[in-house]
């Protein structure tokens, strides 16, 4: 039986972290899960590279996509707070 330790500050921030964003919390214990690999079927370390690299993959794609829709609320908050007539993502006519 394992021992647990007691969850640090950075531990306890890094787990809030996670929390908000579960779609990279999901990428991240699928890797988990490849690495650890107890059960299930049995599978060469050719497979598991290969696994590992489209989680990896789709961990880049979902960080990206988290990074720039962050990145375009901000720049859209600090366009609205320079000009409060601006509506940030559409056309002027």
């Amino acid at each position: 039986m394992q021992k647990k330790t007691p969850i640090n500050e950075q531990d306890r921030r890094f787990i809030e972290r996670l929390n908000q964003r579960p779609d990279l919390k999901s990428r991240l214990e699928a890797i988990l899960e490849l690495a650890e690999s107890e059960g299930g079927e049995l599978r060469t370390a050719d497979e598991i590279e290969e696994l590992l690299i489209e989680e990896l993959r789709r961990l880049g794609n979902q960080t990206m996509q988290d990074w720039a829709s962050g990145a375009h609320a901000r720049v859209a908050a600090e366009m609205k707070k320079k000009d409060p007539s601006c509506y940030p993502g559409k056309k002027k006519r």
